[in-house]
């Protein structure tokens, strides 16, 4: 008997998706713990919930800036699970959760060995920000998860759909369009494959946004005298958005893209449990080495690589002239849909240096290269552990 459990353990463990459940199962328990603390409003949560309750009761959104989709999901948990903390931010666990999934797979659609994969979602799953974006009932987790799952059907060639997926991640929240310059850089610079079929995600991305906002902005005001056209609706959110600007906003924690890299400076949600929208440090400190390692992979024609430079480029250094020319206001969390990129980057690093430890001979700088390696998954734990809401420690951000 214990000899067949030893032999369903080894199974269960050279199971392709071992690492991947595990991780499912974890992150999954964790938020669970933690979903219900604290009680109250975090943040951005009280623009959303009550919002939420206004379309539940009068039919009508209060926050026009935003398009609707992201806000009918919070909706759909407080009307299934009551108006609570788990009603809140149940769909945004799951949601989190599934990015998670969807980045996995990703990895491996771009070729990335089973070993990179795994690490670079062992990164993404226990990083700091992602695990608080995913706690709360905002926006942006929603976005990201369609965001992803758009750069997944891209690389599998499934243009149609992949714009669809643009298309909803933008009906989440208006960020989603970046999804658009990361697959068009990685389509400019790929040196061979590059198939003219991807003008459908550019083309149906808006087609799907505009026809489906309609009908999402239905779901909200459930009558068809009320229903604002799309065109009009668009023209309402660009031009409430781009009225927030540094000259005329006054909030503590907005900051400009550059600053995001150039200071460790993490903005509060709350304080008791401490929800920190910062970056993991093991994280933070190599973002622009790991930026330069992914340019290098992919003039050498690595195709994770590319993609990885153009997902950084697309959702992050876009900001860079956006800010300058727009004057927009920006906070840190919005460098949440570039930290997976970062991640994929760090993926193909260490499982290069987890190969060089396999392959060399024994002797000191094998050593070393494992004691380098298990040094930075243990520092990029420690993070979490003190960065992330489940643990009692105060800091005073």
């Amino acid at each position: 008997m214990d000899v067949e459990i030893k032999r369903s353990l080894h199974r269960a463990y050279r199971w392709q998706y071992f690492w991947l459940c595990l991780l499912v199962v974890v992150t999954l328990a964790m938020h669970f713990v933690i979903i219900a603390s604290p009680s109250e409003l975090i943040l951005d949560e009280t623009h959303y919930i009550p919002d939420a309750r206004n379309i539940i009761e009068n039919q009508e959104t209060l926050r026009t800036e935003h398009p609707p989709l992201a806000k009918l999901f919070i909706v759909a948990g407080i009307k299934i699970f009551g108006d609570n903390p788990f009603g809140w931010r149940f769909f945004s666990v799951i949601f989190g959760t599934a990015t998670i999934v969807l980045f996995y797979f990703l990895c491996r659609r771009l070729n990335m060995s089973r070993d990179a994969a795994s690490i670079a979602t062992f990164l993404l799953a226990l990083e700091n920000m992602t695990f608080v974006q995913a706690s709360v009932a905002m926006l942006d987790v929603y976005c990201l998860t369609f965001m992803m799952a758009s750069f997944l059907l891209y690389a599998g060639r499934r243009y149609l759909s992949s714009g669809v997926a643009v298309g909803l991640s933008a009906l989440a929240k208006l960020n989603g369009a970046l999804a658009v310059p990361v697959m068009f850089f990685h389509w400019l610079f790929r040196r061979q494959g590059r198939s003219r079929w991807f003008a459908l995600t550019v083309v149906t991305a808006p087609v799907a946004f505009v026809g489906l906002l309609a009908l999402f902005d239905l779901a909200v005001v459930r009558d068809f005298s009320a229903l604002v056209d799309p065109i009009s609706r668009i023209k309402t959110m660009l031009s409430l958005s781009s009225g927030i600007t540094f000259a005329y906003a006054d909030h503590p924690a907005m900051s400009r893209p550059w600053e995001w890299l150039l200071a460790y400076k993490p903005m509060s949600y709350w304080f008791s449990p401490h929800y920190l929208a910062a970056i993991s440090p093991s994280i933070w400190a190599l973002i622009m080495p790991t930026f330069g390692y992914m340019v290098y992979r992919a003039v050498k024609g690595n195709e994770a690589g590319l993609f990885g430079a153009a997902w950084f480029a697309g959702t992050y250094l876009v900001w860079i002239p956006l800010s300058l020319i727009t004057d927009r206001v920006s906070y840190i969390y919005y460098f949440y849909p570039t930290i997976g990129a970062v991640c994929l980057g760090l993926g193909l690093g260490l499982s290069r240096l987890l190969t060089f430890y396999r392959e060399r001979r024994p002797g000191k700088l094998r050593r070393t290269v494992l004691a380098l390696f298990i040094f930075y998954l243990v520092a990029h734990l420690a993070c979490f552990v003190i960065l992330s809401p489940l643990f009692p420690i105060y800091w005073p951000w």
